[in-house]
């Protein structure tokens, strides 16, 4: 008899039970509002191997593609082998750089869009409503891994409740191009749906944690890259999908009918369980791919204060660059793919309790350390990034991404077969090209050195976890002063949070956003040769190329 697998945990497979009936015993937290039914649709699970020991997906799973499928759905009916499974909403440990608060904890005025006056809430000389016993306000940011949210009181600036949740959307495709398509051609609407479920249930439970009523929320900062935006305030993505890739909120306002790329809505119209007129202020978009959580990013480092040379780099799914000279600024999105996320690695996953997060090649054996110090269960992205570091380091792998001896992989912990595959270097090799190919176009177009930039931010739940030395020592990072690099964690949901705080913040980044030239990495001559190069593992240049 085969085994039903979940996180590591494992109970005896048994005929005729759905997978939501094993729940409890895999201490899995599987949302259901519908009574096992199908309607809700948020019971989605991942099934990564055993997809043949279930039944054949039912009407209520139509929308879904494999390897998703609802567990209330799913139904056991070969016990032989074994079933591994994923739930989508898994909780995520917040991550935060060591000293990154602090270096986010930049003076801001309280200085919200809404107020109280008396027993009033306004916003400007609007009469909002009568006042609830808080003021408070939601600021959200929508990754396409990871989705972040925080509860603000916008009487006193105190951030009151935080959670992060995996984006449900996953089974719409692992990156935007994906869910731009499934959006448009599968199941219109549906990606939307599953985000607003899945943050109307931490909203629900950040309420009951601090025993509010919805109706104390009247204002929600949303920011996130443009697809992300655009699905969760729904709009239509078509445009972000085909050259130039922009939202439509950027055609308008480059057309002259819009003054900001900022959108904004009611919490009734996007579904958010806030009070129903509160305004719902989608973040502006810089250019392109090059989204809100960006220019959130900006405001959280501070990035427009002073003169020199900085850098900012938002590693993901799709990688984001920044990089200021004075007055002139260059922005960049660089296509690389879920890799250093977890996604598509045989043994990838994300930085949740049992991932591997630092490795280190001791006497020809691998030491490492999980998040949680528990038994492994993969590598997340600082892991992968040590790895490789101590494979080149190690003379185990050659620059071109072969293993010695030519091996199919090489095992890291045996005890639970946690592996580097052949594929998976490739991808990684991939990955880290189009990050290094836009560093290098971006600095040679200001005429910029690695050791000219007098700081460079690394944003973004992953770089918290990175090792710096190692991370240029494989070329992922320029070779820049390693305490010149400052790691501030997830920097999109901190600036977001400051426009929620204050407008004066608000409207001076939708005017900063203007002034940030959008650069398409393509469409540079050099960028496939670039990314060829890339693809090797050896350290960028000192020097930019003449």
């Amino acid at each position: 008899m085969g085994d039903l697998v979940h996180g590591g945990h494992r109970t005896p497979l048994a005929s005729g039970r759905t997978l939501f009936d094993f729940a409890d015993e895999l201490a899995m937290v599987v949302p259901d509002t519908c009574r096992r039914t199908g309607r809700c649709r948020e019971c989605v699970v991942e099934v990564r191997t055993g997809e043949g020991a279930l039944s054949a997906p039912s009407a209520a799973e139509d929308y879904l593609r494999p390897p998703f499928r609802l567990a209330c759905q799913a139904r056991v009916e070969d016990d032989a082998g074994d079933v591994e499974i994923a739930v989508l909403r898994r909780r995520l440990q917040i991550v935060s750089a060591a000293g990154g608060e602090a270096a986010l904890a930049r003076p801001t005025e309280l200085d919200p869009a809404v107020r109280r006056e008396g027993d009033r809430v306004l916003r400007g000389d609007v009469d909002l409503d009568g006042y609830r016993g808080a003021l408070l306000g939601v600021a959200i940011d929508i990754g396409t891994t990871t989705v972040v949210l925080e509860v603000v009181d916008l009487e006193t600036g105190e951030r009151l409740y935080r959670a992060a949740i995996e984006n449900p959307q996953r089974f719409g495709g692992s990156d935007v191009i994906s869910r731009i398509e499934y959006d448009t051609a599968v199941d219109p609407g549906e990606l939307r749906r599953a985000l607003r479920r899945a943050l109307d249930h931490e909203l629900k439970a950040a309420y009951r944690e601090l025993g509010v009523d919805r109706r104390t929320v009247h204002e929600v900062v949303l920011v996130g890259n443009p697809t992300m935006r655009d699905l969760a305030l729904g709009l239509d993505v078509r445009s972000i999908g085909a050259r130039p890739f922009r939202s439509v909120s950027e055609t308008a306002r480059r057309a002259g009918l819009r003054r900001s790329t900022a959108v904004t809505r009611r919490g009734h119209e996007v579904g958010l369980f806030v009070h129903p007129a509160a305004v719902v202020y989608g973040g502006p978009l810089i250019g392109s791919h090059v989204g809100a959580d960006v220019a959130a990013d900006i405001a959280a480092v501070a990035m427009d204060d002073g003169p020199g040379v900085s850098m900012l780099i938002d590693i993901g799914t799709n990688s984001e660059l920044v990089l200021r000279v004075g007055d002139r600024w260059l922005a960049a999105s660089c296509p690389a793919g879920p890799a250093f996320e977890g996604g598509l690695i045989a043994y990838g996953m994300q930085a949740v309790e049992g991932a591997i997060q630092s490795v280190r090649l001791v006497n020809g054996g691998f030491v490492w350390r999980t998040i949680g110090d528990v038994q492994p269960l993969g590598l997340c992205g600082s892991g992968l990034i040590d790895l490789l570091a101590e494979l080149r380091r190690g003379e185990r792998m050659t620059l071109n991404g072969r293993l010695a001896d030519g091996a199919a992989e090489v095992v890291v912990a045996p005890e639970t077969g946690v592996q580097l595959t052949r594929r998976d270097v490739s991808l990684l090799a991939q990955a880290k090209a189009a990050n290094s190919s836009g560093q290098a176009i971006l600095m040679e177009r200001l005429d910029i050195r690695p050791t000219d930039i007098d700081r460079l931010w690394l944003a973004g739940g992953f770089a918290s976890y990175v090792d710096v030395p190692n991370a240029i020592a494989i070329g992922l990072l320029p070779p820049v002063p390693e305490d010149r690099i400052v790691k501030v964690g997830n920097a999109s949901l901190a600036g977001a949070s400051r426009v929620l705080r204050s407008l004066r913040a608000r409207r001076a980044l939708e005017s900063l956003v203007e002034r940030i030239e959008h650069v398409e990495l393509e469409l540079d001559p050099s960028f496939f040769d670039r990314f060829v190069d890339g693809c090797r593992w050896l350290p960028q240049p000192q020097e930019a190329p003449a």
